[in-house]
């Protein structure tokens, strides 16, 4: 069910081109009970349109392909726009969450994409093309991952910064 493949498959059966869906994590957790041990797993998956639009979502399930599924479908609802410029940001920021901290920078063109494998599945499919990035904090790839959307979250261009100050 799940690979390494940057293409999503649609219901349809075809493939489609403008979406991106990755799998960051994908992790086993046993319960120890009378008879044995019983399994689940959780998924985290991030899903975006390369346009701008990132969503990611944690899915937990007895199976393997039902953890990943829910992850996607929670992904694709929480789906938001984020601010780019020239396939960049317009300004660097950091970004918090837990014990997660993400320095976001803005770069000139041919630089790519500077990040670690969850820093760079997000900005990959935000489409964002030019960017160094550092984790300065928790190696928890949850925490990583929701600091760099907070991050890009609090990105603001020019233009909103202007009028939040003439308001």
């Amino acid at each position: 069910m799940h690979t390494k493949s940057n293409m999503r498959e649609s219901s349809s059966g075809d493939k489609d081109k403008n979406f991106y869906e990755k799998v960051l994590s994908l992790n086993r957790c046993s319960k120890v009970v009378k008879g044995g041990r019983r399994f689940s797993f959780s998924a985290l998956v991030v899903y975006g349109d390369r346009k701008g639009s990132v969503g990611v979502g944690y899915g937990k399930a007895k199976e393997v392909a039902d953890a990943i599924k829910k992850a996607s479908q929670r992904a694709i609802r929480s789906m938001g726009p984020i601010c780019t410029q020239d396939g960049t940001l317009p300004h660097s920021v950091i970004g918090h969450f837990g014990g997660g901290r993400v320095l976001l920078k803005p770069a000139t063109e041919g630089t790519g994409v500077i990040a670690s494998g969850s820093v760079r599945a997000i900005l990959e499919a935000a489409g964002i093309k030019n960017i160094l990035s550092k984790s300065l904090g928790s190696n928890n790839v949850l925490s990583v991952v929701r600091a760099t959307l907070e991050g890009l979250g609090r990105v603001r261009s020019k233009s909103e910064i202007y009028a939040l100050r003439r308001a």
